[in-house]
Formats: structure tokens, C-alpha cells, sequence
């Protein structure tokens, strides 16, 4: 699956351009700072690779993409909740068809805004009136800013994350730090425990830390590298890590993909964000590298 080098069916730019795999359009992003590429279905960076650096976001071998499934790794979007808060799990703004809204380049990256707007089928599932636009900021770094608008007549209140999968080069040898004290274990249940300063994933990892920093840093040790997450409008920030037993159960991962993946998220958790009539609010994610 080299969704990189797919034949371009419309030019937008000089670094812009307009692939299709699958039935699937993918706005792909050849910049001489970042190379990246970004589903439409789903409003989704797939990929996110800064000039003369090894890939930052990670994306599943086995990722099954087409017009009808969520797609495993990259960013997905997790709106109007995250989790099995409702039904779909994780909402269903990653499993929608989003609209190119804006796109502009400079000598320092580019811009990509995609837009998604309530319809008949999204008010069967959440009975809302709602507009959506989410900004890929590409360069050096990454901004990924959600911004949700209540266009209807009365409030509502959302939850979410931008649920980022991260393409380190051995869960083994990484290490994460600013995470914070306090989280929720999800593979205990949900009961509330308190860490380190530092997590070694060495099993399966599912947490909601309540009380992260202002920077999460994951060390990839092997590649002499930090990536470092600073989130915006949160009030969570969720660590997964699915280990080999879940992988082995899922279609869309191979049995060994937990060696070089982590999420970690910026989520809205619990009773979520309330919006008045024609009130936003904004979640973003920024990634940077650093030297290890």
C-alpha cells in the first residue's frame, strides 16, 4: 500500500495536490520542509514526515482504507466523544467525508483547513447542529487544531481527542515523560492510580492522565530523538498502547505493530465542553522534535 506515490488527479499548488486511493481522495503535501498526506474520509493526516527526519506519525501495514472504515494509525479525529461514550465509539466525525475548506504555502510549510458540517445523517446519530474545521499547520513541526462551532439553537456539550498514533523504532527502548501523577487505568477498569515520572511500556497500556503537563515528551531512544506533544483545550491526555494480545485481534493491525506505535492524545474527557449558540472552542495537538 504506497499511498505516497499514487498518481495525482488534481493539482491545488506547486506543494498540493490531490490523490485517490480506494475511493478514498487524499490531499497529499511535497514541501521542501514536510512531506504529508491527509484523508478526506475522516478529515485524517495519514502521514507526517519534516525534511531530512524519519516519519513522526505512524500508520498500520495492515490499515484498511476505504470510504466505510475508520483508518488504524495516523490522526483520527474522535468527535462528538471519545471512547464507547456512545455509538459509534469515537464518534463519527473520523468515519465522515470532510470538505477542503483552505490551503496556503509559504518558504516555511503549508496550511490545509478541511470542514465538516451536520447533515441528515449525522443528526440521526447526534441530534446537533454543528460546524467543524480542523487546520493542519506543516512545516518543521505540527499544529493540528479542531475547531467545533455550535451553529444550532441551543447548547450542546462534546467531547474528543485528536488521537495520535506515533511511529517510534522500539516500544522497548522508548520511554515517556509529563504525562503527570494521576490517570484513570483502563485496562483496570477504570479505577484511578498514580504513576512515575517516567513510563516504560512493558504491557498493555490504556490511561486517561488527568493532570499532564504542559509537554509531554516521548523519548525514541534508537533514533536519538524526543518528540514532544504541547496540547491546547484539553483536559486529558490518553496514552494507549493496545501490546501484542489486541493486536492479534485486530484486523487492521499486524500481530507485531504495538513494537513501533504509541498514542498519546489530546482528549477531551468525561463531562466534555459546553457550547452556546454560535460559541467555538478548540483542541489542538503541536508536535516538534527534539535531540535525545
Amino acid at each position: 500500500m504506497d499511498l505516497r506515490n499514487l498518481p495525482t488527479i488534481n493539482a491545488l499548488s506547486d506543494a498540493v495536490t490531490v490523490c485517490e486511493y480506494n475511493g478514498v481522495k487524499i490531499i497529499r503535501v511535497i514541501h521542501n520542509t514536510v512531506e504529508a498526506g491527509i484523508s478526506l474520509h475522516g478529515g485524517h493526516l495519514i502521514w507526517f514526515k519534516p525534511a531530512n527526519q524519519d516519519d513522526v506519525i505512524w500508520l498500520s501495514e495492515e490499515a484498511i482504507i476505504d470510504p466505510t472504515k475508520a483508518i488504524r494509525g495516523g490522526i483520527p479525529v474522535c468527535w462528538p466523544w471519545f471512547g464507547k461514550a456512545g455509538t459509534p465509539s469515537h464518534g463519527f466525525a473520523r468515519n465522515s467525508q470532510w470538505a477542503i475548506k483552505e490551503h496556503r504555502e509559504n518558504e516555511t510549510g503549508v496550511i490545509v483547513a478541511l470542514s465538516l458540517q451536520d447533515s441528515d445523517a449525522t443528526r440521526e446519530i447526534w441530534p446537533h447542529k454543528f460546524e467543524l474545521t480542523i487546520t493542519f499547520e506543516l512545516g518543521e513541526s505540527l499544529k493540528v487544531s479542531l475547531t467545533s462551532t455550535n451553529t444550532d439553537d441551543h447548547a450542546w456539550s462534546y467531547g474528543g481527542a485528536l488521537h495520535t498514533y506515533f511511529d517510534i523504532a522500539d516500544i522497548t527502548k522508548a520511554h515517556l515523560t509529563g504525562m503527570g501523577a494521576p490517570y484513570i487505568d483502563g485496562v483496570q477498569g477504570g479505577v484511578q492510580a498514580e504513576g512515575g515520572n517516567a513510563l516504560l511500556i512493558t504491557q498493555e497500556v490504556d490511561r486517561v492522565y488527568t493532570a499532564p503537563e504542559a509537554i509531554i515528551a516521548i523519548h525514541d531512544t534508537p533514533r536519538q530523538r524526543q518528540i514532544l506533544v504541547e496540547n491546547q483545550g484539553h483536559n486529558a491526555a490518553v496514552i494507549w498502547n493496545p501490546w501484542q494480545a489486541l493486536c492479534e485481534n485486530m484486523a487492521d493491525m499486524a500481530t507485531n505493530s504495538f513494537e513501533t506505535m504509541v498514542c498519546v492524545e489530546s482528549t477531551i474527557h468525561g463531562e466534555g465542553v459546553t457550547l452556546a449558540p454560535n460559541e467555538s472552542h478548540t483542541l489542538s495537538t503541536t508536535v516538534s522534535l527534539a535531540a535525545e
